[in-house]
Parts: structure tokens; sequence; C-alpha cells
């Protein structure tokens, strides 16, 4: 059974509001606008509590910090900017990935991560 707790609804309203995958850092400094004392140990445990429950899944890209996202949402990829670190859902999925795999090899899932620069930080040099 979850416990409810002030800062559990805030995280997670923090993680639905978002609107794209945030890691650790980027969940506590957003959540911190609604609940100024909230740690980091707090949103560790509590991601780790959502993880538990399959309300969160985790976002890996290699090379990149590990972020969380809603569990429910459609398939979809990510892009990944070089220059702020912060993910964004990417609704599109390329056609005819299945065919790539070599003869005889049956593909069963895939992912698509994209790396480049987001707007923010291409017009203004950070993304904060």
């Amino acid at each position: 059974m979850e416990r409810r707790t002030k800062q559990r609804e805030v995280i997670w309203r923090t993680i639905q509001q978002a609107g794209r995958p945030l890691g650790p850092q980027e969940v506590l400094k957003l959540a911190q606008q609604r609940l100024p004392n909230l740690g980091i140990a707090t949103v560790y445990r509590t991601l780790k509590a959502f993880l538990e429950d399959r309300r969160i899944v985790v976002v890996e890209v290699p090379g990149h910090t590990p972020k969380y996202e809603l569990a429910d949402l459609k398939h979809h990829h990510h892009f990944v900017c070089r220059k702020c670190d912060r993910t964004f859902d990417v609704n599109d999925c390329p056609r005819g990935i299945k065919n790539m795999a070599p003869p005889g090899f049956v593909v069963e899932e895939h992912y698509v991560a994209l790396k480049g620069i987001c707007p923010d930080c291409r017009n203004h040099g950070a993304g904060d």
C-alpha cells in the first residue's frame, strides 16, 4: 500500500505535468517550486516507489542520465539535447524499422534516441 504524503503528491504532480522525461535533479528543482524543503533523498525514494508500483518507467539513453516518465504513455521515442541533457518525447516512429533486422531475425521491440540541440539551447545558449 502506497503512503500518501504531501511530498509524494507533489513529486507525482511534477512528473505528470512535465510533459517530458525528467531526471531526479529535474524532479527536485521543479517540485521545490511547490515544496521548497523537499530533499533529493525523498525524490529518489519516491521514484523508486513509483517504479515498483509501475507508475513510471526509466528512460535510458546511453551516455546520458537516466530519466523517468509516466508508464502509461503510448509507444514513442526520445530526443536528448547534448547541451542541457534534457530529454523530450518524439511522437513519431520510423516506418519499416522491423525490416532493418538481418534476414531470419525477428524484431520484438525497438527504441530510437535522437540527439542534438534543443530550441532553448540553440536560441539562448542554455536550457534551464
